[in-house]
């Protein structure tokens, strides 16, 4: 049966949006033909070629991460002081989240505009202001222009070369700067000024999920792990979109009882269907039916260190022991027992993309708790008990869309509609994901 459930969370309130004071224009067009991508009705049915061709994907990076979107940048923990900086990307464009003097939160664009140059080479780290090595601009981290050598010229023989027209003018010539909105610790940016408020892009129910896992505690930066998927970036949105798999895929989900099919659970999606949350608590289902003949069921496996079940329920969690947040069209916010994190998805092409785990817990956790999140990430990250898995499945799925371009996936688990359920026995939120991007993208 298929149901549309509360939440049981507290009403969402608004959010604070930072934006600065340039917008970009995007006029640019993709002229190639869409029309014959997808001829079908429907979203069950998804043709290999939304994985494989290239000119749909450099369609995808104006339509889902350069416009009309929200990306997440990173957290405010990533930056707690003046001068601090983290150098990211939105799509494919390299940005820098900074926080300035004032303790402002800015995004701008990591390219001089001057010569173009991406001056940024640093990963992290702070200062007062950003120069370009190549012709010396300087910049301060709110991306204004502060100086260019030369300007006015230089003496020589009793009369001045050179230097730059007379009607230059330094606040024409900033960086691009990128609308900002922070919410709960969570930075989110967007070269669209003219977006939508990033609580009406997140939608009433997810943001009221959002607000459970970012509940206004400080949050403390706990690492990072990175790896390179050879796939198409959606796949990882697909992935955790689909709860059909990790009963059958993960040895350490199902044999230990994490997440299985007959946990009480429950999918939800905002009104649009482009974010998601599947929402499961552990403990809650019967047993041998669904591990009855999976092959990734060890019944008589053992754990050398059993401190990686030591779980031990928040108060903030209100049941559930996990819950996976899928924002369109840029991270993945998990809470999975214990360990809390953001997975960053970084489109490197049609058929790679960078994914950057973000491990977090909050100020107030005691040393034991911080160990213990530090002990459940090892179930995650590129060599994790559990996402090592979907890594390799999403590489291998690409081999498969590339050797048959012509084909489709089915996606007609649940049915061929689009709704909340009750239950995991579906992929309902890839269709619905799916009924979103054919709209955005005119397919």
């Amino acid at each position: 049966m298929s149901t549309t459930p509360q939440t049981g969370l507290e009403p969402a309130t608004p959010c604070t949006s930072q934006a600065s004071d340039r917008s970009e224009a995007f006029d640019r067009h993709d002229a190639s033909d869409t029309s014959e991508i997808w001829p079908a009705e429907g979203t069950s049915r998804i043709p290999f070629r939304v994985y494989t061709d290239a000119d749909l994907y450099r369609r995808e990076l104006e339509q889902c991460f350069y416009r009309g979107h929200w990306n997440y940048v990173g957290l405010e923990a990533e930056v707690p002081n003046p001068g601090d900086f983290k150098r990211t990307v939105i799509g494919e464009r390299s940005v820098i989240v900074t926080r300035d003097a004032s303790g402002e939160i800015n995004v701008v664009e990591n390219v001089c505009a001057h010569r173009g140059m991406k001056f940024c080479r640093e990963k992290r780290g702070n200062r007062t202001d950003f120069h370009c090595p190549y012709h010396q601009w300087n910049y301060d981290l709110k991306g204004n222009l502060q100086g260019v050598p030369f300007r006015r010229g230089v003496k020589q023989d009793g009369k001045v070369n050179g230097g730059m027209p007379k009607d230059f003018k330094p606040e024409d010539h900033g960086l691009t700067k990128l609308k900002v909105a922070t919410r709960g610790g969570v930075i989110f940016a967007s070269f669209d000024h003219e977006i939508e408020s990033l609580e009406a892009f997140l939608g009433p129910e997810i943001c009221a999920y959002f607000d459970r896992l970012f509940d206004g505690r400080k949050l403390k930066l706990l690492g990072y792990n990175k790896q390179r998927i050879p796939g198409n970036w959606k796949l990882m949105q697909e992935n955790i979109k689909d709860p059909y798999h990790p009963g059958l895929l993960h040895t350490w989900f199902v044999t230990f009882g994490l997440w299985r099919a007959d946990n009480k659970s429950r999918l939800v999606m905002d009104e649009h269907g482009r974010h998601a949350a599947m929402i499961s608590t552990r403990g809650q289902g019967g047993g041998g039916e669904v591990t009855s003949g999976v092959s990734s069921f060890k019944e008589t496996m053992s754990l050398n260190d059993m401190r990686f079940l030591d779980i031990v329920q928040e108060d903030w969690w209100k049941g559930p022991t996990a819950v996976l947040m899928t924002l369109f069209p840029s991270v993945i916010l998990q809470q999975q027992v214990n360990s809390v994190s953001t997975r960053h998805i970084q489109p490197r092409g049609h058929d790679s993309f960078d994914f950057v785990w973000t491990h977090f817990g909050f100020e107030d956790d005691t040393e034991e708790m911080t160990q213990r999140r530090l002990r459940q990430a090892n179930l995650f990250g590129p060599a994790g008990f559990v996402s090592a898995d979907d890594g390799e499945a999403i590489e291998c799925s690409q081999e498969g869309f590339e050797q048959k371009p012509w084909h489709r996936v089915l996606a007609e688990l649940g049915g061929t509609g689009v709704e909340n359920t009750d239950h995991m026995v579906t992929e309902t939120l890839i269709r619905g994901m799916y009924a979103y991007w054919r709209r955005v993208m005119g397919v």
